[in-house]
């Protein structure tokens, strides 16, 4: 117990150290890769406020609580490691899971944002004026963005500026194309820009109802994968609660059986999901 405490008092101590000396949100080119991740996820999810350095702490700390948790009930060291590994990826994964919801939400959403600009641009607003209305009377979930994005426009007077915070915002691939389309529009001008929204609105739309389908098709391959690689481990952690039999595991012969159970585990569910779930649409418009 005692090199315990002093575990936790060291991981402790650094993560406040931490949060002193690491760098600034502004010299985010400099960061690391794994914060640069960090920062991408958080915003997929649509969650402020929450640095990458407090999100990869609270990584390190639930798996430390896991790992001292599984430890004292099975006495066995290799079977509180696998479950504190467990734990500390959990805040990623229901991060990630939060991340799909929202751009699954957002992408039935957009049809209807590009209906609401061309039908202002057609009433004689401006485009400027046509995005910012959006934050006023456009789908609920995507009101804040875009009214932040009128704030910045009307602060600014910077039409490219402000939609590049409207990108960063919604961290969605689907609005990155919207964003981009419009902002050409913008800058070739023209009496094609009504066209153009109504062609984008279509598109849009038969995308996501494909998608939606084909979603629904094969959600029963991610679900099998989840309840495949889940089973074993729940055996495990019952177990735990017998001390003669969960001792078994605790040998180099009991450490490599785990972690060759989870080698396993990890390898055929990723290639589960690849098999089963549809490609996620990636960034390349930032």
């Amino acid at each position: 117990m005692g090199l315990l405490i002093g575990l936790f008092f060291g991981v402790g101590l650094l993560l406040i150290i931490a949060a002193f000396v690491s760098p600034s949100e502004a010299a985010a080119g400099t960061d690391g890769r794994l914060r640069r991740r960090s920062r991408e996820l958080l915003a997929s999810a649509g969650i402020e406020g929450l640095t990458p350095g407090a999100f990869m702490g609270a990584c390190v700390i639930t798996g430390l609580a896991a790992f001292v948790l599984m430890f004292l009930v099975s006495r066995a060291l290799p079977v509180g490691a696998v479950f504190g590994l467990m734990a500390g990826w959990l805040p990623i994964a229901l991060v990630r899971s939060r991340a799909r919801r929202r751009l699954a939400e957002f992408r039935e959403l957009w049809p209807d944002v590009v209906d609401n600009v061309a039908s202002a641009v057609r009433a004689g607003l401006s485009l400027s004026e046509a995005l910012a209305q959006v934050g006023e009377r456009g789908p609920l979930p995507l009101r804040e963005p875009f009214r932040r994005f009128g704030a910045d426009y009307a602060s600014t007077g910077r039409f490219a500026e402000s939609l590049d915070r409207l990108k960063a915002r919604l961290a969605d691939p689907v609005g990155d194309r919207v964003v981009e389309a419009l902002r050409i529009a913008r800058e070739v001008g023209g009496g094609d820009l009504g066209r153009l929204l109504r062609s984008l609105s279509t598109f849009l739309r038969d995308d996501a109802r494909t998608r939606s389908e084909l979603e629904s098709r094969q959600s029963w391959s991610v679900n099998g994968a989840r309840v495949a690689v889940a089973a074993p481990w729940l055996v495990l952690a019952m177990l735990s609660f017998q001390g003669d039999v969960i001792q078994r595991y605790n040998s180099p012969v009991g450490a490599l059986i785990i972690a060759g159970g989870a080698v396993i585990c990890v390898l055929a569910y990723r290639l589960m999901l690849r098999i089963g779930r549809l490609p996620e649409p990636e960034r390349v418009l930032r």
